[in-house]
């Protein structure tokens, strides 16, 4: 296997401004893909201005802005990603651990369930958006007040909380779904699902002012993250307030993942995976892991995004699904790769 690049202060701006050319790659390439496929001398065109009216309202109002979400919400996912598993000091940890995804999906169960009929938005989210966002923050809190005491906060008893949170929220959706009618029962289906089929101009703009305020703050507490992965007391004993620094790293997680569930659904894999590879590229400093597993979490999601929306056109793939099927054996095999399957590692 390839050895991390562990010290990448010299190449660093080159690493960093190549992945950024790359993503911008990306995510031109990507507008050509869907329903209508659009050629390179078409994009040209529209750049250009000179395209025809249909193929300017295509790329304009739906692939533009969706491309767009994709690589913003993919980033956010990542860094919530990355910030959970220098929380947790594990590799295999994900955002999801906190119980926020569950949480999230039970609020607009709850929300389609129960007012069906309310039609009411904020800031470009709808109400089922709300009460996901709303829920997963609830649930967050919940996990951090049993895990925390006059002693600090345990991370191992955060972990056994939200796994207890994400299974009693399960439940909730469970009957949520049970007493759903068949509409709402899809609604909640193809939410939990994921998708960017809302993609809009106050979306993103929510999207892009977060992600820009969570990655600020967690590469401030770069340093203190870093000393986390030594051991809680290894990292006192250096200065570090580790109470105060996992509280900042959960809100961050909290918020952040709220928001990509509110905007989008329930993308999985995502904050599983990207940072694990990132990882294994750069080792464990959060200088290089953070900025990289964004821009890499967000070409991630913009490739997803494109097949989902070729591989069965005109219908669309949630794009939920399409992250699982990518991530699940990219994470398999470098489970394999790292040694930690039990047979044929």
């Amino acid at each position: 296997m390839r050895r991390p690049f562990h010290d990448l202060s010299r190449s660093w701006p080159y690493v960093l401004g190549a992945s950024l050319i790359f993503l911008l790659a990306v995510m031109g390439i990507s507008l050509g893909f869907g329903a209508v496929t659009f050629r390179a001398q078409d994009l040209w065109a529209w750049v250009s201005g000179s395209a025809d009216a249909q193929t300017q309202l295509i790329l304009n109002h739906l692939r533009l802005p969706r491309t767009l979400l994709a690589a913003l919400v993919g980033a956010l996912l990542a860094i919530c990603g990355t910030a959970t598993q220098g929380l947790f000091r594990n590799s295999l940890a994900d955002p999801s651990l906190i119980g926020v995804s569950a949480g999230a999906a039970a609020g607009a169960g709850g929300v389609i369930v129960f007012l069906n009929h309310v039609q009411w938005n904020l800031w470009g989210l709808s109400l089922v958006s709300l009460g996901a966002f709303a829920s997963g923050l609830l649930v967050v809190w919940f996990v951090y007040r049993l895990a925390s005491g006059v002693t600090g906060t345990s991370v191992t008893t955060m972990l056994l909380a939200g796994i207890a949170f994400t299974f009693l929220a399960g439940a909730l959706t469970g009957l949520l779904e049970f007493i759903a009618d068949n509409d709402m029962l899809r609604r909640i289906s193809l939410w939990r699902m994921g998708g960017l089929e809302g993609a809009e101009a106050t979306r993103i703009a929510l999207m892009a002012v977060i992600t820009a305020i969570i990655l600020s703050i967690l590469l401030r507490q770069r340093r203190a993250l870093n000393a986390l992965l030594l051991g809680e007391s290894e990292a006192r004993y250096l200065g570090i307030d580790v109470q105060k620094l996992q509280r900042t790293v959960i809100i961050c997680v909290a918020l952040g993942m709220g928001v990509c569930v509110a905007v989008a659904g329930t993308i999985s894999f995502i904050g599983l995976v990207v940072p694990h590879m990132v990882r294994m590229l750069t080792g464990p400093d959060h200088r290089y892991v953070l900025p990289l597993s964004a821009v890499t979490g967000a070409i991630l999601l913009v490739v997803a995004d494109a097949f989902a929306r070729t591989v069965m056109a005109p219908t669309e793939l949630p794009v939920g699904l399409v992250t699982a099927f990518i991530g699940a054996p990219v994470f398999i095999s470098l489970l394999r790769q790292r040694g930690y399957a039990g047979i044929g590692a």
